[in-house]
């Protein structure tokens, strides 16, 4: 898959990146056009969007970088967009001076958990009931560039 449907996203996105968000997040759990924009308002953030309706954000400080979030609208999954996300943002992080990337992860997210560990991202730590429904998180790193 091409990253040609790949743009950064800039300070006129966040409504569309909220609007994805919303597609793929459960209610109450999507971030508003506010939390976005507040986001994307701080030092080292950045975004991207793919215009075929995937969205991601990750903020980049000193030597690391981390994935803030990440959507795919559900019409548009097993398209290959989530991972091109990933290598999109990772570039961008690694081209910034980060050595590696961390995220955190639903432990009932199977598919962004087999995702995660094809681009080479291991398992660093869990947080226990981190995310609504008292699911857990993982904690998950990867030395950039990535691989897979």
């Amino acid at each position: 898959m091409s990253s040609t449907a790949i743009v950064r996203a800039g300070p006129f996105h966040p409504a569309a990146l909220a609007a994805i968000h919303a597609t793929g997040f459960p209610a109450g759990e999507a971030w508003s056009t506010g939390m976005i924009a507040g986001h994307m308002s701080m030092p080292g953030v950045f975004g991207f969007i793919d215009e075929r309706g995937g969205m991601i954000l990750g903020r980049v400080a000193a030597d690391e970088a981390e994935i803030l979030t990440l959507a795919v609208s559900p019409a548009v999954r097993r398209l290959g967009i989530a991972g091109a996300l990933m290598r999109v943002a990772a570039g961008h992080a690694h081209a910034s001076g980060a050595a590696r990337l961390f995220l955190e992860v639903a432990e009932t997210n199977e598919a962004a958990l087999a995702l995660y560990a094809g681009l080479g991202f291991e398992t660093t730590g869990r947080r226990p009931d981190y995310y609504a429904r008292g699911v857990d998180a993982r904690l998950l790193c990867a030395a950039l560039p990535l691989g897979g």
